[in-house]
């Protein structure tokens, strides 16, 4: 069945169940801490629970609460993304059909029915050994990169901030890495001993993420457990990459040799634009690294996750335009993409745009998926996520139930770019052209 049936045959009947509460998680091992996607805020794993039961780094006291609610039929506050998507009323599809459509409806209805309290073991796991990272996206911030740490001990914080977005770059983060590489890690001896047990057999996906996983020791010893035990365990493995020039793509597929493994690449325009929001990035270094994997027949597939904020919306379609060239060469199922819409820090989601811009925005999108509706080298859930965009750029009006109001957010926006463009060595004006004037003419 398509998405949609699935969404109206399977879950609707459960209400606001979402199987990402029992069967994902993301785990952030240097800060111990976890969630059931990338959704709800990250929240704190129990130290003592972990000492006696390493499934504690996934089955906390919220997550079993937020089950307890769906089953229910109440909506748990961190899930506020997926139900603002259901919410236009367009027959959007939103992230809970995806985190639910991956396992046996069996299993569903298992977790459905399951006393809340109840340890499940995971299906899919996302894992953050460490926050080491060569870049400092502008919407990232140095809980998840080393390099935007050094931003801040450097440069101080970023001032004049005042909306919901300032605490993200307003200091160091140093929760968000409390261990250093081989010091005795907690979070990181509990995630072993539950994979070493009997993760490895009941897990389906395994996804490696940082920072920048391939710049991460323990990375590699993970590596090189699926290469020494091979045959030992069915999980299918994937690894989160910025793919910038310092990755060691060459090392990497030394190391998954005769494996197939998924790569997952964050990038959401081209060239120039795409170098300014992603600091670091060397734009066509990372294209060749997304050629070189896709020549090897170690890697699956490689997946593009576009994270789309204020400034990416000129180039996307470049950008969409790049990949389905790729799917022309490799093939429809090697390549595929993503349009994960930011809401945090709201004063760089596309939302804080004027509407004219929007407007012109959601226009170019809508003629590029009239374009391609009918091409082969379409995925379903590829249509699905353009016309969830155009739909929001079309109806909502504001990132979260939480953010600030508008002349905040405006204000937020060119304090913080201003100062970006200092520290960097960038020029907000001569990158996005288009959004020179209305970007002079914001007042802080």
């Amino acid at each position: 069945m398509n998405d949609l049936e699935f969404k109206h045959k399977v879950l609707d009947p459960k209400g606001t169940f979402c199987a990402a509460k029992w069967y994902n998680a993301t785990i952030w091992l240097g800060s111990g801490q976890t969630t059931s996607c990338h959704h709800p805020p990250a929240h704190a794993i129990d130290l003592e629970a972990i000492k006696t039961n390493p499934k504690a780094i996934h089955n906390t006291v919220e997550k079993k609460l937020d089950r307890l609610m769906m089953q229910t039929g109440q909506r748990p506050s961190g899930c506020e993304y997926c139900w603002k998507i259901e919410d236009i009323d367009r027959d959007n599809i939103s992230d809970r059909v995806y985190k639910s459509k991956i396992y046996p409806i069996k299993a569903l209805d298992a977790a459905y029915e399951l006393d809340h309290r109840t340890d499940v073991d995971l299906r899919t796991l996302e894992i953050a050994f460490d926050r080491t990272c060569q870049f400092a996206c502008s919407y990232c911030n140095p809980a998840f990169s080393s390099t935007w740490v050094k931003d801040i001990k450097v440069n101080g914080p970023y001032t004049n901030l005042v909306s919901d977005g300032r605490g993200h770059f307003t200091h160091a983060h140093d929760s968000s890495q409390r261990y250093r590489y081989g010091e005795s890690n907690p979070y990181v001896e509990a995630f072993f001993a539950w994979w070493e047990s009997d993760l490895h057999r009941t897990l389906q996906e395994l996804r490696i993420t940082g920072g920048e996983p391939l710049m991460s020791g323990e990375t590699w010893k993970l590596l090189d457990w699926f290469k020494t035990n091979r045959g030992k365990s069915t999980t299918r493995l994937a690894i989160n990459s910025n793919l910038g020039q310092e990755v060691d793509v060459d090392r990497l597929l030394a190391s998954i040799e005769g494996l197939e493994v998924d790569i997952y690449t964050s990038q959401e325009s081209v060239t120039q634009q795409a170098e300014y929001i992603r600091d670091g990035l060397d734009y066509a270094a990372w294209l060749a690294n997304v050629k070189k994997l896709l020549d090897s027949p170690s890697i699956r597939a490689v997946h593009c996750m576009a994270t789309i904020n204020a400034l990416c919306l000129i180039s996307l379609p470049d950008l969409l335009d790049e990949l389905v060239e790729l799917k022309k060469q490799y093939g429809r199922d090697r390549v595929s993409f993503t349009l994960n819409i930011l809401r945090f820090p709201s004063f760089q989601s596309p939302l804080i745009l004027p509407a004219y811009l929007r407007r012109t925005f959601e226009l170019n999108l809508r003629e590029w998926r009239l374009n391609h509706s009918r091409s082969n080298l379409m995925h379903e859930h590829e249509l699905n996520h353009l016309q969830r965009l155009i739909d929001y750029l079309d109806v909502v009006k504001t990132p979260h139930s939480e953010a600030f109001e508008m002349p905040k957010l405006h204000n937020d926006f060119r304090q913080f770019f201003q100062q970006y463009d200092s520290r960097r060595n960038k020029n907000f004006a001569e990158t996005f052209p288009l959004l020179a004037d209305w970007y002079n003419d914001l007042p802080v």
